[in-house]
């Protein structure tokens, strides 16, 4: 499975929440009870912990790196990891909110048997949610695309640091950085950035994130289809499903029977085949579903 987006990153149009958001919520809640539940989510839920999306209306339009540019041109990887070396300590800080919080705590009283995320930010991790699909990896690995060696992002910053000394410091110096969504930083002027390559076998190193163009890994497939098929009911919360890797999911449940659910700030590509969808904040409307589940 490729990771690939249907549409240009152009910002979504911009709506108004349901205006009977709360029945909605409480129709979630119904929806959800007696359940096996699994969750999808994408970038819509982690906006609340500072991280930006590609497709919200106030994101910039933005052309996201591919698998391609980054493995057949040197110049473009230094121009990546130099804004990773800024973006990644961003994600790194982020913190989980309420959305992430509930999840966790639905998955420990068995409303929710596993989350499904498109998001590389470790949020879910970080809430606490334990059977977790990070379908298109995170920011805290890099891999060697030659040896297959996996180290820490860590231990990476800590050589590309010595390699770099002040980087960091002149590039605040031109004013405020803007963090983009896959854990890197918009940055213009790169030229002077040194790369690491892998220490074992001096290969190039690539951060374990799956870049548009490249394949998903089976493994993680897989698993997902595994929650998917074993679920009574799917629930989006926070993607608008550009993204076929994680539309597919929603088709499985569908051809399968399994009623699926929309949570999200505007319309989805799974609007037409949703039994329910919600216009709304993913940490209002989960907040809500919350209370009618204890209801």
């Amino acid at each position: 499975m490729v990771r690939v987006r249907d549409t240009a990153w152009t910002p979504a149009e911009r709506t108004r929440p349901d205006a009977d958001l709360p029945e909605r919520a409480d129709a979630l809640a119904e929806l959800m009870h007696g359940r096996r539940t699994v969750v999808l989510t994408g970038a819509g839920i982690s906006t609340p912990s500072g991280i930006p999306d590609y497709r919200g209306p106030d994101s910039p339009g933005r052309t996201p790196m591919t698998y391609q540019q980054f493995v057949g041109d040197p110049a473009f990887r230094r121009h990546y990891w130099a804004r990773n070396h800024l973006g990644w300590r961003h994600m790194e800080a982020a913190r989980p909110n309420a959305a992430h919080l509930l999840l966790a705590e639905w998955e420990r009283r068995g409303t929710v048997t596993g989350v499904i995320t498109q998001n590389v930010d470790l949020l879910h991790l970080k809430a606490g949610s334990r059977r977790l699909v990070d379908l298109h990896g995170t920011y805290a690995v890099v891999t060697c695309l030659d040896c297959g060696l996996r180290q820490s992002r860590w231990a990476l910053h800590e050589q590309l640091d010595r390699l770099n000394p002040g980087f960091a410091e002149r590039v605040a110096t031109r004013g405020a950085i803007e963090v983009a969504p896959d854990a890197d930083a918009v940055l213009t002027d790169t030229a002077d950035f040194r790369m690491v390559d892998c220490p074992r076998c001096s290969g190039v190193l690539k951060p374990d994130i799956v870049y548009f163009g490249e394949n998903v890994p089976a493994h993680r497939v897989q698993e997902a289809n595994s929650l998917v098929d074993g679920s009574d009911l799917v629930v989006v919360v926070g993607s608008s499903l550009t993204v076929r890797s994680g539309y597919r999911f929603v088709r499985r449940a569908v051809t399968t029977g399994t009623p699926v659910a929309v949570v999200n700030r505007g319309r989805t590509r799974a609007h037409d085949e949703a039994t329910l969808t919600i216009d709304g904040d993913c940490v209002e409307v989960l907040t809500r579903v919350d209370r009618a589940l204890g209801a």
